[in-house]
């Protein structure tokens, strides 16, 4: 059985994030992606604008955190998930969310709304040319870097090119 859910859309909200009572970060992502269709009959170019909603957990919850704000371009990979609960009315609700495994930051650090435009702080060296990444499946070795929790944080090229991050559970 495959269950899997692949998107590239612009943030429509701040992402909500929150702690649980057990001290497991989460966080909620709005995601709007737009599919443009060209109708013949009219002539016209037609979009249709889809939304998402994104639950991301533990360590790509600390990087939506960190570096995702309403505007900013990701890339999802994960798995759909109805969940279903009784509203104050008593009558049965059913919701549809993604649970990222993946996302990946899209476009150039200066289109990030999070970054400000300020150079990104530049954690261990990495070969020129190379794009920059983030893995949040990996565990903080305690080292005492300042790297984001969760992974390791390795900027490449500044020449204003696209670049992307790529986080993974």
């Amino acid at each position: 059985m495959v269950n899997k859910v692949i998107l590239i859309g612009n943030v429509g909200l701040d992402p909500e994030v929150r702690t649980t009572e057990g001290g497991v970060k989460v966080a909620r992502v709005r995601l709007a992606t737009t599919e443009r269709l060209f109708d013949r009959a009219s002539n016209e170019t037609k979009e249709h604008t889809e939304w998402h909603t994104i639950t991301l957990w533990r360590g790509l919850a600390d990087v939506v955190d960190r570096f995702v704000r309403k505007g900013s371009q990701i890339y999802i990979e994960g798995r759909l998930r109805t969940r279903e609960w009784m509203d104050k009315d008593n009558n049965k609700r059913y919701t549809t969310e993604i649970l990222a495994d993946t996302m990946n930051l899209l476009g150039r650090r200066s289109d990030n709304p999070a970054s400000d435009g300020a150079p990104a702080p530049s954690y261990g060296a990495q070969p020129q040319g190379a794009s920059y990444g983030l893995s949040a499946a990996d565990t903080p070795s305690g080292s005492g870097s300042a790297a984001p929790a969760g992974g390791s944080f390795s900027p490449g090229r500044r020449s204003g090119r696209p670049a992307f991050l790529i986080f993974d559970l």
